[in-house]
């Protein structure tokens, strides 16, 4: 998928509105895929992005933050950590399938599927330009940056 035009979905975003891939271009895009709201990785990811977000407006760079989780976890969510960005609920898993993010992991011995956490970067014309898969949470945001910077 890399270097090619990802294809446009719509999904329910925070603040009562959809997302729509389509209407986000005219600005690189990055789309982070956490597992869940408010666990302490989650929530540490998505803090840096929001310690980061003035630079990443900078850059003429938009963020949002894709999980299972419904709109209503997504509000709580957001609220309670302040974060500036929208943050897309894909409870059928159709965008995650779209990205290849669900994976069979292990979590206290036993196998469930999740997310397993990614970031993708579009470019202004909606072209895939980088992604991460399998990353650690910790100092991710800022690497993101440094790469946005160089579009």
């Amino acid at each position: 998928m890399l270097e090619q035009v990802v294809p446009d979905f719509t999904l329910p975003a925070t603040g009562g509105v959809d997302f729509n891939l389509a209407a986000a271009r005219g600005k690189s895009l990055v789309i982070y895929f956490y597992p869940k709201d408010s666990t302490p990785g989650c929530t540490m990811e998505s803090q840096q992005f929001r310690d980061l977000y003035a630079d990443f407006k900078q850059a003429k760079c938009e963020i949002v933050g894709i999980s299972r989780d419904s709109i209503k976890s997504h509000e709580n969510f957001k609220a309670r950590f302040t974060l500036p960005f929208a943050l897309l609920s894909d409870a059928e898993e159709t965008v995650c399938e779209q990205f290849s993010v669900i994976k069979m992991k292990n979590m206290y011995g036993k196998q469930v599927r999740g997310i397993e956490r990614s970031t993708f970067v579009l470019d202004k014309n909606g072209v895939l330009r980088r992604e991460w898969r399998k990353l650690k949470a910790d100092g991710h945001a800022l690497e993101v940056l440094e790469f946005v910077q160089t579009l």
